[in-house]
Formats: C-alpha cells, sequence, structure tokens
C-alpha cells in the first residue's frame, strides 16, 4: 500500500442506515415496551418466544432458527449473567459474529474471554481516561457547544448527544476527516444484517477491509500515542491480542462505544428535560450528576438486549432450556423489575443507586462502562455550566424515545438563554 487506506460508501450512496434502523425494523412507533413487558413479566419472569413478534416487529434475521426465551426478571438475569461456566456467550456467534467477526470478545468464553479483556481493559484503564478526560473529551464536547451557544434553539441530538461520542471515538482512532461520517455510517450499517442483509452485508465487508488496512498501515507507520498501534502492541502478563481480535474490536468501538454513550446521553437529557424540577436538582447540587447518569441508564436503557446460551440443559422459572436456545435479556424489563426497585417507572435521580443491568452483569460487563460514565459526566456538567436555562422547546413536540434492540429519540428541540 502506497500511502493510507480509503474508505467506500455504500453503493447506495444516499442510503441512511440511521433512519433505515427504525423504519425498516418497525421500531420508530414503539416508544412504550414497558406496560407490555411489565403484563408479561407478571405472568412468568421468562418469556417463551419471538419477543419481537409479541410487538408485531419483524423476526430478527439472526435468530430465526433458534428457540428463544427472554429473561425479564431481575433476578432471573442476575442468575444466569453472573454464571459464565453453566451458561455460554457462544449465543452471539449467528449476530455479532458477522457484523463485529468471529473473534469479536462479545462471543468469547473463559479462559479466553478473561485473556482478552485483561488486555483491553489495560488500554481502557484509569490511566488512560485519566488522560483522555484531561484534554480530548473536554475539546471534544466544548467544541460543540461553541457551535451552537449563540443560537437560542437547537435540535440536541443533531447539535451535540448525536456528535460528541463519536467525535471523540474519531479522535481516538486519529481517522481522517473525510473518512468520518462514511466510517460511522459503516459501523452502524453492519447491525442491519438483523433485518436488511443487502446492506447489513455490505456494511459488513467494507468495514471489515477499511480497518483491516488501517491497523496494517499504522503498524507500518507508527506514531507517538497512536491508539490503534497501542492497543496493537499491548502486552499484559505475556499476552498481545492476535490480528483478528484487534480487527473486531474496531468495528465494533463504534457501535458499543458511540452508540451507547449517544443513545445513553441523548436518554438522560430526555428524562432531564421532562422532568425539570430534577435538572434543577442538578444545577444546586453537582454531587447528584452519578446519580443521574446511572438511573437514566436504568430508566432507559440505550442497548435493550444481551445474549447467552446453557451449557446443559436447565430449568428457569419453570421453564426448560436446553443447549442451542437462545436466552435473550430484556434489559428494558430487567431495569424496571419491581422485585430490584421500588416506584420502577419513576425517573427520580435521589435514588442513589447503581443496581441495574444497562452495561450488563458479571464477566461480560461491559469494558467501556467507566468511559461511558465519564464522557456523560463531562456532557452534563459543560451543559449544566454554559446552558444553566436549558428546557423543552414548547413550539416543537415533546421528545419521544423509540426502538426495541436500541433506544433513543430522534429529536429532542430545546431553547435556552
Amino acid at each position: 500500500m502506497d500511502g493510507p487506506p480509503t474508505i467506500e460508501d455504500f453503493e447506495e450512496v444516499g442510503f441512511n442506515p440511521f433512519t433505515a434502523a427504525k423504519e425498516l425494523g418497525g421500531e420508530r412507533e414503539l416508544t412504550d415496551p414497558f406496560t407490555e413487558l411489565a403484563r408479561l413479566r407478571a405472568i412468568n419472569p421468562v418469556y417463551v418466544g419471538d419477543l419481537k413478534a409479541n410487538f408485531g416487529l419483524p423476526t430478527d434475521l439472526t435468530q430465526v432458527e433458534q428457540r428463544q426465551v427472554w429473561i425479564l426478571g431481575y433476578k432471573e438475569a442476575r442468575q444466569v449473567l453472573l454464571d459464565p461456566v453453566n451458561y455460554s456467550a457462544e449465543a452471539y456467534r449467528s449476530s455479532v459474529g458477522i457484523y463485529f467477526g468471529p473473534r469479536a470478545i462479545s462471543i468469547m468464553d473463559d479462559p479466553e474471554h478473561g485473556k482478552v479483556r485483561k488486555v483491553l481493559q489495560h488500554v481502557f484503564g484509569p490511566r488512560a481516561i485519566a488522560r483522555w478526560n484531561e484534554k480530548m473529551i473536554p475539546r471534544t464536547i466544548h467544541g460543540l457547544i461553541d457551535q451552537f451557544e449563540g443560537k437560542g434553539a437547537v435540535d440536541l441530538v443533531d447539535a451535540f448527544t448525536l456528535r460528541f461520542p463519536f467525535h471523540f471515538i474519531h479522535e481516538l482512532m486519529d481517522l481522517p476527516d473525510e473518512h468520518r461520517d462514511i466510517f460511522h455510517k459503516l459501523a452502524f450499517g453492519q447491525l442491519m444484517i438483523t433485518f436488511d442483509e443487502k446492506h447489513g452485508m455490505e456494511a459488513v465487508g467494507k468495514i471489515r477491509d477499511y480497518v483491516t488496512a488501517l491497523i496494517a498501515w499504522r503498524r507500518a507507520h507508527p506514531q507517538p500515542h497512536d491508539f490503534i498501534t497501542e492497543l496493537a502492541t499491548t502486552e499484559v502478563q505475556g499476552e498481545t491480542l492476535e490480528e483478528e481480535v484487534i480487527i473486531s474490536f474496531f468495528r465494533q468501538l463504534m457501535n458499543a462505544g458511540g452508540e451507547t454513550s449517544y443513545n445513553g446521553f441523548s436518554n438522560l437529557m430526555v428524562a432531564l428535560l421532562t422532568h425539570p424540577e430534577q435538572w434543577a436538582l442538578l444545577l444546586t447540587d453537582r454531587s447528584l450528576v452519578p446519580a443521574a447518569i446511572d438511573e437514566a441508564l436504568r430508566w432507559e436503557p440505550p442497548v435493550c438486549q444481551a445474549l447467552r446460551t446453557p451449557v446443559n440443559p436447565v430449568e428457569i422459572a419453570g421453564v426448560e432450556i436446553r443447549p442451542g436456545d437462545l436466552i435473550g435479556f430484556s434489559l428494558s424489563a430487567i431495569n424496571r423489575d419491581p422485585d430490584m426497585i421500588e416506584r420502577p417507572d419513576d425517573f427520580d435521580i435521589r435514588r442513589g443507586t447503581r443496581k441495574h443491568a444497562a452495561f450488563s452483569m458479571g464477566s461480560h460487563i461491559c469494558i467501556g462502562q467507566h468511559l461511558a460514565r465519564i464522557e456523560m459526566a463531562a456532557a452534563l456538567n459543560a451543559l449544566l455550566d454554559r446552558l444553566p436555562r436549558l428546557r423543552l422547546d414548547p413550539d416543537h413536540p415533546r421528545p419521544e424515545i423509540s426502538g426495541f434492540m436500541l433506544r433513543g429519540p430522534e429529536k429532542i428541540r430545546v431553547r435556552f438563554d
């Protein structure tokens, strides 16, 4: 290769995976899954069948061959997710294994999972996060606010919440400016294999080829503090990451890091602005910021699904489950289980608890959870500092959070002065 790799857009250049995901996936109208999930959970915390079909949504194309069993209760979720010996992450093979690659850490079981996770945790450790939070994260956040602070009214999603997590990852990966929008489109487009195989597989192929070439180029042209090179060369207790694991990680980073922070922070802002008394609480007591973030993650988790399969036949809540069956976890239902928390449908930042499953649980808990919390805290504090009179714009419809697997609002129209 004579120069840095180039990236190819979708052949159908105007194709927008972000809007197509909710339009073709049928999830745009699903604003309240909680009432039905509560009804099902009251019957049995384990639901047998296609949960998406129960909501009138098309079947996930990666799951049509498997018997599905969905966990809706917090106690039952802990029973499975905290037991990696008897429940395997191989359940992700037909989905994550395709759109992020067969060597994605999400699919691995121990002992391999533990070895790979140690290396990734070293790269995402406190020292690295502190370094990013010193300059890169604040620069990204305040640079975006600078662009709209003087306007008085804006769509907060388009101007801010959609942008800062992805801008940070673009900076972290040091992607050329001209590649960033296409990289974002393709990274998200990989998820579309669940309902649009043609565009999904096109995105899978193009993002795989680009990331593979990008890693090879950076290794041949190393730069100081280059995150891609650092990940490729980091060694922990004699363990380094194999090439396919690194490629899979970067194919997943935009979705696991960007989408989680984007939807998570968007949901937090919807929660606070539709409960203005709680925005006012934060203005007077910044110590509540971490609690507000965790309450929003519990109340409206941005990623609402996890998967496992049993290693041996098991029975949960009277339901027999066999190896090869797909155990799905509805995090939306689990996080609002009244056996876990009182008044589960209320948004209340004074709860002061991290008791939720928004980042999953157990050995596979999200590697980037600490980074996500720091990003969200930095963004929230910046808005509180610079736009204390932020409020919903009464001339526009109130924002609505929608979706099944990924939940977030399309717009948050606000005013400020």
